[in-house]
């Protein structure tokens, strides 16, 4: 393999790859390259070794559009979450008259035929470039308002139109809009970070459902011949260093990009080597931690913690729905403009005006019947008032 090119990553659980040689002489570490912000990339040299494959290496869903998928592969993932589901919903562009559902995860938006489940597709949220409402022409509705939204994988633009058939329900728009700006507003889970707003008052800016495990001062990073001296910081989400001397001399690595995590030698003696994944750039970073106890615990501690994060990783994309129970709303709101109202419409056109007020009163105490009809038993079980 030639020189400045990269060894094939495997798509397995258990890979082989090179192991990290941080090991420098007189050009402050072998193979070495420089970030623009001086932090170390290190050329993976030397015998071959296992590495563990990072949450990212396996994670498609947000990451990728895919058409026509197994039903193993809508599932949902570890980590992720069905936000919402929305029934009579059709792919105006891919498959114009055919009525399908809509589920909107964390992730991911997921269309599939409920005429034939097979034709389907998974538009991951990190592929969406825009997302508009427009005027489309429906085969099953005719003109109406519609969900444009247009993506770009692998350097193909698709585009997607959704079209909800049920009249007068907003939801197909509020729900991917607000998931899909929820995902964009919480990338500092996902994502590998340089020199960003991490810290304020010498205390690390916590995420929501982010817990600091252990902080650790007097900790090097061996970015130059001295190195620089910061402190570390372990989390459940991430792991993050700083400068002592400069806070926006930092570094936010998510366990999600976290590809293996090591203690090697170096010119400063036993190092924590953690390389990242390979979309995120695959840096190897050096930090060294004394005494050689407290670099053993932290080690074994990131490592569990990972383990931990894999089984169960946190993406960040915290959205609720207002209305729990969209089946229920639908089939109510449906009821009222269907059933009830053209018959209170038509009595009361043939009633007195007093007479009519008795009579709302009376379809009001129906309208509330048959809401407590449709209830679940879950809501059933509960205090909460109900809305009409």
């Amino acid at each position: 393999m030639g020189p400045g090119k990269r060894a094939p990553y495997l798509e397995e659980a258990w890979i082989s790859a090179r192991a990290v040689d941080v090991v420098t002489e007189e050009a402050r570490c072998l193979g070495a390259g420089e970030t623009p912000l001086g932090l170390c990339l290190w050329e993976a040299r030397g015998p071959r070794a296992l590495v563990i494959m990072s949450v990212l290496d396996a994670l498609w869903e947000d990451r990728d559009i895919r058409f026509d998928v197994s039903s193993q592969q809508m599932k949902t993932r570890p980590g992720e979450v069905l936000i919402d589901c929305l029934d009579s919903i059709e792919d105006t562009k891919g498959n114009n008259g055919d009525r399908g559902r809509l589920l909107v995860t964390n992730l991911r938006i997921i269309w599939h035929s409920l005429a034939i489940s097979r034709i389907n597709l998974s538009v991951g949220y990190n592929c969406i470039l825009n997302i508009t409402t427009r005027t489309a022409n429906s085969k099953l509705r005719g003109q109406t308002e519609a969900l444009y939204i247009l993506t770009k994988c692998n350097n193909t633009r698709f585009e997607f139109i959704f079209t909800n058939l049920v009249p007068g329900s907003p939801r197909l728009f509020t729900s991917v809009i607000a998931v899909h700006r929820a995902y964009e507003t919480s990338k500092m889970y996902r994502d590998f970070k340089l020199r960003s707003a991490l810290i304020q008052n010498k205390q690390l800016r916590l995420l929501p459902q982010e817990h600091v495990y252990d902080k650790i001062s007097g900790v090097w990073n061996l970015s130059s011949d001295q190195g620089n001296l910061g402190t570390f910081f372990i989390t459940n989400v991430r792991i993050v260093w700083h400068a002592n001397m400069n806070d926006s001399f930092n570094v936010s690595i998510p366990y999600l990009q976290i590809r293996s995590i090591k203690i090697r030698d170096s010119k400063f003696g036993l190092a924590l080597v953690i390389e990242s994944s390979q979309q995120s750039g695959g840096y190897v970073l050096g930090f060294k931690i004394d005494p050689l106890e407290k670099l053993q615990e932290s080690v074994k501690e990131i490592n569990s913690l990972h383990k931990v994060y894999s089984a169960n990783p946190i993406f960040g994309v915290d959205y609720e729905m207002e209305e729990k129970c969209p089946q229920y709303s639908n089939s109510r709101s449906l009821l009222r403009q269907y059933v009830l109202c053209p018959f209170l419409f038509t009595c009361a056109s043939a009633i007195p005006l007093m007479e009519y007020f008795e009579y709302h009163t009376h379809m009001s105490a129906l309208c509330l019947a048959l809401d407590f009809w449709f209830l679940p038993q879950s809501m059933l079980s509960s205090h909460s008032p109900l809305k009409l």
